[in-house]
């Protein structure tokens, strides 16, 4: 681990307190350890190995982040998160202060991680999804962001609303509000989003598998378990 103590704007801008690790690909007109408009109590950005990060990405300070960070462009992390290893972000997502996001997630374009959310482990939001925090806008009292639990699927353009949580597997269809809890592994869609089904049930309209999902996995997370196995 390396700790950056330069700036130079036309090429990278690193705040005094970054830890980046070896084996970066950084393109210009990063910034990362942007100093938070708010107090907070820890300022170093630490970053660990092999991070590609794409230019007009901007990562506050104060954050902790895990191995194998790939950004889009235009990306922006704030402070006081703490990320896993082998996170995926595209062009012109946000996540927001203060959220959990486990190991090997997908966050696709134009999504906002709103303040407190839980992302589990190999969480995938697809693009334009929108995650809402607080139920009484602007009192910010109980404010506090979803919890997408391990493996579960967001598809394009859902609103997850506060304090709600999606389960293990779970798969939302495109353009949906989720209000409430939705269970494991089924399929919901709908303003407001309702269970209808188990994925396991879910047929391929092109005839390229037979079921796409099984136990909940979907077909490459099938051949990445047959591959693991002795």
């Amino acid at each position: 681990m390396k700790r950056h103590m330069h700036r130079n704007p036309s090429l990278l801008e690193l705040a005094d307190a970054v830890i980046l690790g070896d084996g970066h690909e950084i393109e210009p007109g990063v910034i990362l350890g942007y100093e938070p408009g708010r107090r907070i109590a820890d300022s170093v950005l630490h970053i660990g190995p092999g991070a590609q990060i794409r230019s007009g990405t901007v990562i506050y300070a104060g954050s902790t982040i895990g191995q194998g960070l790939k950004t889009g462009h235009n990306v922006v992390i704030r402070e006081e998160n703490t990320i896993g290893d082998d996170l995926s972000i595209w062009n012109n997502s946000t996540i927001d202060y203060g959220c959990i996001i486990g190991d090997s997630v997908k966050i696709h374009c134009s999504v906002y991680v709103a303040q407190f959310t839980t992302l589990e482990d190999e969480v995938f939001l697809a693009p334009g999804v929108i995650i809402a925090n607080d139920p009484h806008p602007i009192c910010g009292l109980c404010m506090r962001g979803p919890t997408i639990k391990r493996g579960a699927r967001i598809g394009v353009n859902v609103t997850l609303l506060s304090h709600i949580a999606v389960g293990e597997g779970a798969l939302i269809g495109a353009g949906s509000v989720v209000t409430r809890d939705i269970p494991a592994f089924s399929v919901a869609y709908g303003n407001p989003a309702r269970p209808t089904k188990s994925v396991d049930e879910l047929p391929c309209p092109f005839d390229l598998v037979e079921r796409p999902y099984i136990n909940g996995f979907d077909v490459r997370a099938r051949e990445v378990t047959r591959r693991s196995e002795p």
